[in-house]
C-alpha cells in the first residue's frame, strides 16, 4: 500500500533573484494550506548547507516523505536536493522542483503577477509530487580505457594525462601524423616560444607511452554502447607502407616519379610534396604514407617499368597490396578533440583571395615565416609579375569572425593576438617594411596579451581602426579600400602583401562526428557542452567529453587547460570502475505495445530496440528500452501511437494533474 504523502514545501529567496518580484512568504503561507503539506518554509538560499540542513531536520521531525523546492531551475540544483533528502532517508526521486526564478521572477516585473504565478507553479509541483514513485539507480562496470578522437595539442594532452594515471588510451588521428594545427605554427603568442619546440616532445611522448595506442591515418567508424561500455570500431586506412618496416629514411620520396608535384596540406598548399610523403620533418610517427589518389601505380596501374619507391626502399616497406584494417575495442569514456578549420577566405570575395597570389591567410603566413616552411622562412611573394620582398604589408583582422554576412557572429579569440605576433615576426624579417594592421577592436584578454600588444605597437606597427571593404589591383600593387574610423577619412592603401587574419570555424566533417556520437551543436555550430558554466567539458551524452576548439574557439593555453579538465572528467568513471545508470528512463508496457517501431526511429540516443516476445501464445515484436542509454527525454512517449511507452517520473498520470493544477485544463 502506498504511504500517504507528507509533503514539505521550501521556498527560496535566492537573495533578491526571486524575492524582488515574488512574495516568498505569501507563497509559503499559500502552500501550507494545500492538501498533504505538513511543512512550508522559506529560506534565503535553499541550496546552501543551512538550507539543506533545514530540509533534513524537517524530514526527521515531521516524517516527511515528499519534498517540493520552489527555487531555480532543476538543471542547477536538482542533484543537490536529491542528495539532501536521500541522506535524510527519503527516496531521492520523491522530489519536485518548482522553477520560480527563471520561469517566474526573472520574467515578471510586478510582484503581484510574480507571486500569483509562483503559487500556481507550487500547486502544480504538489500535484505531481504526490504521484511520484520510488526509483532506484543501478550500477554497471566501466571499462578502464578511453578513446580520444583527434591528436592535436588537446588530444595529446588529454591522452598523456589519462595514460599517466594508468589507464589505456586509444588516440585516433585522421591524418598521418599527430600534432594538429599547432604543429603548423611558427611561434606562439605572447611568449614567442617555438611551436615545434614545445609541441614535438609531447608528440613523441604520446607515441612512446606504454598506455597509449596511437592510431594515425585512422577514422572512427562506429560507436555503440553507453558510458563505461562503449564499443568502438576504427578504420586504419592503408598507407601502402609497412608501418613496422619503414625507417623514415625518405629514399622513397626522393625517388618518386611524381616528386614534389602535389600541394602540401601541412604547408597550406604553399609547398609541394610527392605521392609518397612524410607530412612534415618532425612528424610522429615518422612513417611514410602513399597518397593513393595521386600515386601513378595505385591510380593508373603503372609507374614506369616498376614503382621507383619500391625499388629504392632498402627496408622493403612498400606494400601496394595493403588494405584498410578494422580495429575493435571497448572504452569507458570518449573525448572529442577534433579541432577547427581556418575560415575559407574565398567566402569573402571582396578581399581577392582567389584572385591575387599576394593575398594570403594567417595560416599561410605561419608557413611562410617558419624556418621549416616552403621558403625556409624568407618572405617572398608574387605580385602577379615577379617574386618580390614586400615593402608595404597590411594585415586585416576579423576575417570571417564577428561577421553575420558569412554566418559567423562569434569572436574567434585568437585573431587579435596571432595577427600581432605575425606583425612582430614580419618586423623581424623585414626591418624596413611599413606594416599596418586594420582592426575593428583589439581583444587582448589573456595573460601577457596586453603587454605583447603594446610591445608590437612600439615596434613601429601601425594600427588603423577600420574594416576594409575591398581589395583590388592597381598596377603591380594591391589597394586596400577602407575608412579610418578614428579620423573619419577614407583610405586607399597601396601595399605589396595582404595577410587576412582569418577566424576559426567548426571542422567541415563535424557532422560525421555528431551523428557518430549523437552530439549537438551550439548556435555557433561548434559542439554543444552540457552547461556553459558548470559543465563546460561534458556533453548531453554521458561519458563523452569535449576538449579544445571542438567546443569553441580558444588559444593554446585554454585548449590545454580544457584538455586536462576533460581528461580529469573522463577518468572519474574509469577510476571508480563502475557507472551509475539514470533511474528516470522510459519503460514499455509490452502488453499494449503494437510493435510499430516508430519509437526506435525517433529516439535520439538509439536506446530502443525491437525484440520478440511471446504474448498470449503468439510471437510478437515489441519495443524495449536499454536503460543505460536512455536519457528520459520523452521523445518516444510523445511519438508512441498506443501510449505504451512512458518515462518514469513523467508519466501521463503524473503530468496531467500537474497541468490541471495550473488551471490550464478545465
Amino acid at each position: 500500500m502506498t504511504e500517504k504523502p507528507k509533503v514539505g514545501v521550501y521556498v527560496c529567496h535566492c537573495g533578491i533573484n526571486i524575492s524582488s518580484t515574488v512574495d516568498v512568504e505569501a507563497v509559503a503561507e499559500f502552500a501550507g494550506k494545500l492538501p498533504d503539506v505538513k511543512v512550508a518554509k522559506t529560506y534565503s538560499y535553499m541550496c546552501s548547507d543551512p538550507g539543506q540542513t533545514l530540509i533534513k531536520k524537517d524530514i526527521e521531525e515531521h516524517g516527511l516523505n515528499r519534498v517540493v523546492v520552489a527555487s531555480c531551475s532543476p538543471r542547477m540544483h536538482e542533484p543537490t536536493f536529491r542528495k539532501a533528502i536521500s541522506e535524510a532517508g527519503v527516496n531521492p526521486y520523491f522530489l519536485e522542483m518548482a522553477n520560480i526564478r527563471e520561469q517566474c521572477s526573472w520574467v515578471h516585473e510586478e510582484i503581484e503577477e510574480g507571486t500569483a504565478k509562483a503559487k500556481k507553479l507550487v500547486s502544480a509541483s504538489l500535484a505531481k509530487v504526490r504521484l511520484l514513485e520510488a526509483l532506484e539507480t543501478t550500477e554497471v562496470d566501466a571499462e578502464p580505457a578511453a578513446l580520444i578522437i583527434g591528436a592535436g595539442i588537446a588530444g595529446i594532452q588529454a591522452a598523456l594525462d589519462i595514460a599517466d594515471a594508468g589507464f589505456k588510451v586509444y588516440l585516433v588521428e585522421k591524418t598521418p601524423s599527430v600534432g594538429g594545427r599547432m604543429a603548423q605554427l611558427d611561434k606562439t603568442f605572447p611568449t614567442l616560444d617555438c611551436s615545434a619546440c614545445i609541441l614535438t616532445p609531447k608528440m613523441v611522448d604520446a607515441a612512446s607511452h606504454p598506455n597509449i595506442e596511437l592510431l594515425t591515418y585512422s577514422e572512427v567508424e562506429e560507436v555503440t554502447g553507453f558510458i563505461g561500455n562503449f564499443d568502438v570500431k576504427v578504420r586504419k586506412k592503408a598507407r601502402y607502407v609497412d608501418f613496422d618496416k619503414c625507417t623514415g629514411c625518405g629514399d622513397c620520396a626522393a625517388e618518386c616519379r611524381v616528386k614534389d608535384r602535389f600541394p602540401s596540406e601541412f604547408d597550406q598548399g604553399m609547398g609541394k610534396r610527392s605521392a609518397i610523403y612524410l607530412p612534415f620533418p618532425q612528424a610522429v610517427p615518422a612513417k611514410y604514407t602513399i597518397d593513393a589518389e595521386n600515386c601513378l601505380y595505385l591510380s593508373k596501374g603503372k609507374c614506369g617499368k616498376s614503382p621507383k619507391c619500391q625499388d629504392v626502399c632498402g627496408a622493403g616497406a612498400i606494400n601496394f597490396d595493403q588494405e584498410d584494417e578494422m580495429v575493435e575495442f571497448k572504452v569507458g569514456a570518449i573525448i572529442v578533440a577534433t579541432g577547427f578549420d581556418p575560415f575559407d577566405a574565398s567566402r569573402k570575395p571582396e578581399y581577392g583571395y582567389d584572385d591575387y597570389p599576394n593575398v594570403i591567410t594567417g595560416m599561410e603566413m605561419e608557413r611562410l615565416v617558419s624556418a621549416s616552411g616552403p621558403t625556409g622562412g624568407k618572405i617572398k611573394v608574387n605580385n602577379g609579375e615577379e617574386e618580390i620582398e614586400p615593402k608595404e604589408v597590411a594585415l586585416i583582422k576579423c576575417v570571417g569572425s564577428r561577421d553575420a554576412s558569412v554566418g559567423n557572429e562569434y569572436c574567434s579569440r585568437v585573431c587579435c593576438m596571432y595577427v600581432a605576433k605575425q606583425a612582430h615576426l614580419l618586423r623581424d624579417k623585414l626591418p624596413d617594411a611599413n606594416i599596418r594592421i586594420y582592426y575593428m577592436d583589439v581583444r587582448a584578454f589573456g595573460k601577457g596579451f596586453e603587454e605583447f600588444y603594446d610591445r608590437v605597437r612600439r615596434e613601429n606597427v601601425r594600427y588603423i581602426r577600420g574594416n576594409p571593404s575591398e581589395i583590388f589591383k592597381r598596377g603591380n600593387k594591391l589597394v586596400v579600400k577602407v575608412e579610418d574610423t578614428l579620423n573619419s577619412r577614407p583610405l586607399e592603401d597601396e601595399v605589396d602583401l595582404v595577410v587576412l587574419g582569418v577566424g576559426l570555424e567548426p571542422r567541415a566533417d563535424m557532422r560525421e562526428i555528431m551523428e557518430l556520437l549523437r552530439l549537438s551543436q551550439s548556435p555557433d555550430k561548434f559542439f554543444l557542452e552540457a552547461h556553459p558554466k558548470l559543465r563546460p567539458v561534458d556533453t548531453a551524452t554521458d561519458g563523452i567529453f569535449l576538449a579544445g576548439c571542438a567546443q569553441g574557439p580558444k588559444d593554446i593555453p585554454d585548449t590545454v587547460a580544457q584538455a586536462k579538465g576533460a581528461a580529469a572528467s573522463a577518468m572519474i568513471p574509469l577510476a571508480r570502475g563502475k557507472v551509475t545508470i539514470n533511474a528516470q528512463v522510459a519503460i514499455v508496457n509490452e502488453a499494449t505495445c503494437r510493435g510499430c517501431g516508430y519509437c526506435v526511429n525517433i529516439c535520439p540516443y538509439t536506446a530502443i530496440e525491437m525484440i520478440t516476445i511471446n504474448r498470449f501464445g503468439n510471437e510478437v515484436e515489441v519495443a524495449r528500452v536499454n536503460e543505460a542509454l536512455c536519457k528520459g527525454c520523452g521523445s518516444c512517449s510523445a511519438g508512441c501511437f498506443s501510449d505504451s511507452i512512458q518515462p518514469k517520473s513523467f508519466r501521463d498520470s503524473q503530468i496531467l494533474p500537474q497541468i490541471a493544477a495550473l488551471g490550464v485544463m478545465r
